[in-house]
């Protein structure tokens, strides 16, 4: 498929499906917006095989199918917060933890009692200065759609000509199509050529196709833009 052709509308809600709409989105995402998915993005199943011996545990197939496929691309899994290799991963607190917040303020991961599950529900953690208040608390209910959004999300806040950082509460105007709903505190939208993420109604990330799309959107949605 022409990387022009994608979809997004169609690839999202086909993502909310399962572990198979969830790869497809990533693919068609990262050709249309970046740079498509290559044989040398993924980790290998050996280094998989490791982690497991290592961690005396099998990690779910969702998991292993989304490091295999994309683990190792930096501009879908590590902008922002981090996605752990395979030999960083480590349990806490009856949880595998996969991700952590880039400042080391949350985590994310996979209750050890769910991995089992071919595509198991995920939960985080913040990081408090009580310890003893920390819990794992769900957070989406397939490992697909966490790995969907956040390829989509880390994306977004690569730091680049074509992207950009707004803390704002503001609605996008109408011009702006809203996307299916897709991750937690998510919504997202697409204008000519920008793709927009608003998250918890407290910040907004974008990333144009051009130059001159950038700066429309910037007319469209005043504020004081990161890179604006």
């Amino acid at each position: 498929m022409n990387d022009k052709d994608f979809d997004m509308r169609a690839a999202m809600a086909a993502a909310r499906g399962g572990r198979e709409g969830a790869w497809a989105l990533v693919r068609g995402f990262a050709a249309h917006w970046g740079e498509p998915l290559g044989s040398q993005d993924g980790f290998t199943g050996a280094e998989l095989d490791a982690a497991e011996q290592r961690l005396g545990l099998r990690l779910p197939v969702a998991l292993r199918e989304a490091y295999r496929l994309f683990g190792r691309r930096a501009d879908l899994t590590s902008c922002q917060d981090v996605l752990l290799t395979p030999d960083e991963l480590y349990v806490l607190d009856g949880a595998l933890v996969y991700r952590a917040e880039n400042q080391g303020c949350a985590h994310w991961g996979v209750l050890l009692d769910d991995l089992a599950q071919e595509d198991p529900p995920t939960v985080g953690r913040p990081d408090l200065a009580d310890k003893s208040q920390e819990r794992w608390e769900p957070w989406e209910e397939r490992f697909s759609t966490a790995a969907a959004v956040m390829a989509m999300s880390e994306k977004l806040l690569e730091d680049g000509e074509l992207t950009d950082f707004l803390e704002s509460e503001a609605e996008l105007p109408d011009s702006f199509r809203e996307l299916p709903a897709l991750g937690r505190d998510c919504r997202w939208y697409e204008g000519p050529d920008v793709l927009v993420v608003a998250v918890e109604d407290a910040w907004i990330a974008a990333r144009a196709r051009t130059p001159e799309a950038l700066e429309a959107l910037y007319g469209a949605v005043p504020g004081d833009w990161l890179n604006g």
